[in-house]
C-alpha cells in the first residue's frame, strides 16, 4: 500500500506543473466551518492543511513548551487506539499525518487517497479530538523535546538565536524557546497536556485548506464531521510585541573556532502597502544568494564567509529584519563592519535599475514553482486566509511585485533600514569585537 501512495504522489506532482494558476472555491460547511478548496479530480488524492492561530504561543505561564509537547502526541495514541494501534491504522490507510507548531500556530497537515478517505479521516478526528496523552507516550515524547533542548544548549546557531529574541521581545512568548527549558518541560504533567489541548484546539482560530479529489458538496460534511465538535473558543491571543532592540553588539563567549552572528532591527508588517517594496530590497542585500550585496561583499570580495544572509520576519504580533553570518574568530568583526556599511550605504542610496529589475525577475519567477503538489498548495492557501489575504491573490500577487518602483524601493530603504538600531549577537569567541550593551 505504501508503494501505491508513493506512485500516486509522484503522479500527482507530475500532474500540477509549477504554475500560479489556481482556482480556489471557498466552502461553507453545514455547520459554518469555512475552507478554502482546489478541486484536482485526476488523482484519487487528497491534502487537507488545518492551521490554529496562536501555536505555541498560547502556552500557559510557567508552562512554555506544553503546546509543543502536546503536539507531538496527537499519533501516540486516540480514542481506544494505542501508540502502535495508531501507526498500525495509518499505514493500512496509506495516510500521512503531521503536526508542526511554531510560535504562531499549530499545523495538522493530512495526505490520503479518496478510496480511504472516510476512514482516515475519522483517524484524524481521533487524533484532533480524541488523543489519549498516555502517559508512557508523554515520557517518550518528553525525553525526546529534552534531547533536542540539551543538544541546542551547545549549539552557537541557537545560542544566538535564544539571544537575540530574549532581548528583542522582552516578556513577550516570541522571547522564548517555543519547545520550552529543560526545568519547563521536566515538569509538565498530563494535565498540561490537557489545558494546552483545549487552549488550542478551537473554531474561532481555525483555518482550513484543501487540495485534491474532492468536491464542495463533498468538503462541507467532511468538515462538520472532522471539526464540528470542535469548542467554539480557546485561549486568548497575546497582544502584539514590542520589538525592544536598540542598536549595538553583543557578546556571548563561547569556545568555538567561528562565530556565529544573528543580527536584526525591527522590520516590515505583511499588510503593510509597502511590504512588496520591502521584498525586493531585502532580495537585493540579502536575500538573493550569490547575487546579494551582502554575499559580493562579504564572501566574494573578502572572503569572511561561506554565506551570509538577511531575511524580513513578519510573524503574527511582530515584525523583523534579521540576517545571519558565521566567520571565523579573527575575521568576524570585518564581516560585522561590512554589513554594517552595507546596510547604511542600502538605507542612504537604495538599489540600482539593475539590481531592481534582477529582484524583481526572481521573486516573480520563484513564486508559481511553489505550487508544486497539493499539499504546497494547500499550506499556501491556509497562508493566505491567516493574513486576510483576498481569494484572487495568487493571480494578483506578481503584478503587485511589477508594480514596485525605484522610487518605492529608495523610500523604503531609507524608512525601512536603520543602520544605528541593527544589533548583532556574535557568539564565539571574536576578536576585536566587545559587547557594547549589558548582557
Amino acid at each position: 500500500m505504501l508503494r501505491v501512495i508513493a506512485a500516486l504522489t509522484i503522479a500527482l506532482f507530475a500532474s500540477l506543473p509549477a504554475r500560479a494558476e489556481v482556482e480556489i472555491t471557498e466552502v461553507t460547511s453545514p455547520g459554518g466551518i469555512t475552507a478554502w478548496l482546489v478541486e484536482e479530480p485526476s488523482i484519487p488524492f487528497m491534502a487537507l492543511e488545518l492551521r490554529f492561530r496562536g501555536g505555541a504561543s498560547l502556552d500557559a505561564p510557567g508552562k512554555r513548551g506544553a503546546i509543543n509537547l502536546m503536539s507531538g502526541l496527537l499519533e501516540e495514541g486516540a480514542a481506544d487506539l494505542d501508540a502502535r494501534g495508531f501507526a498500525r491504522e495509518l499505514e493500512a490507510l496509506a495516510a500521512s499525518f503531521d503536526y508542526d507548531v511554531s510560535d504562531d500556530s499549530l499545523a495538522v497537515s493530512a495526505r490520503f487517497l479518496t478510496e480511504n478517505r472516510d476512514d482516515a479521516v475519522e483517524l484524524l478526528r481521533m487524533s484532533i479530538l480524541e488523543p489519549t496523552f498516555d502517559q508512557v507516550a508523554l515520557d517518550r515524547v518528553r525525553g525526546q523535546v529534552l534531547t533536542g533542548l540539551r543538544s541546542d544548549s551547545t549549539d552557537p546557531d541557537e545560542i544566538a538565536r535564544a539571544a537575540f529574541n530574549k532581548m528583542a521581545y522582552g516578556d513577550h512568548p516570541y522571547a522564548t524557546n517555543y519547545r520550552g527549558t529543560i526545568e519547563s518541560v521536566e515538569a509538565l504533567t498530563r494535565e498540561d497536556m490537557l489545558d494546552a489541548h483545549a487552549a488550542v484546539f478551537a473554531k474561532d482560530r481555525l483555518y482550513v485548506g484543501a487540495v485534491g479529489d474532492i468536491t464542495p458538496e463533498e468538503l462541507g460534511p467532511l468538515l462538520d464531521e472532522l471539526l464540528g465538535a470542535l469548542p467554539d473558543e480557546g485561549a486568548p491571543q497575546p497582544g502584539p510585541a514590542e520589538i525592544l532592540i536598540d542598536g549595538g553588539t553583543t557578546v556571548v563567549p563561547f569556545d568555538t573556532p567561528q562565530s556565529v552572528a544573528i543580527f536584526g532591527q525591527a522590520g516590515i508588517e505583511q499588510d503593510d502597502p509597502d511590504f512588496f517594496a520591502a521584498r525586493v530590497l531585502n532580495q537585493v542585500i540579502g536575500a538573493g544568494g550569490f547575487e546579494s550585496r551582502l554575499m559580493t561583499e562579504v564572501r566574494e570580495k573578502r572572503g569572511l564567509t561561506y554565506g551570509v544572509y538577511s531575511f524580513l520576519v513578519p510573524m503574527d504580533h511582530a515584525a523583523t529584519l534579521q540576517g545571519q553570518v558565521a566567520s571565523s574568530n579573527e575575521t568576524v568583526a570585518e564581516a560585522v563592519s561590512v554589513i554594517r556599511d552595507e546596510w547604511a550605504r542600502a538605507a542612504a542610496e537604495g538599489v540600482t535599475e539593475e539590481e531592481l529589475e534582477a529582484a524583481k525577475r526572481y521573486v516573480t519567477g520563484a513564486y508559481p514553482l511553489r505550487f508544486d503538489g497539493n499539499a504546497q498548495i494547500a499550506r499556501i492557501m491556509v497562508g493566505m486566509q491567516m493574513l486576510g489575504l483576498p481569494i484572487d491573490y495568487i493571480a494578483t500577487r506578481n503584478a503587485k511585485v511589477e508594480a514596485v518602483t525605484m522610487d518605492d524601493v529608495r523610500r523604503v530603504a531609507g524608512e525601512l533600514l536603520d543602520p544605528e538600531g541593527l544589533h548583532f549577537v556574535v557568539v564565539g569567541q571574536p576578536e576585536g569585537l566587545e559587547s557594547t550593551v549589558a548582557n
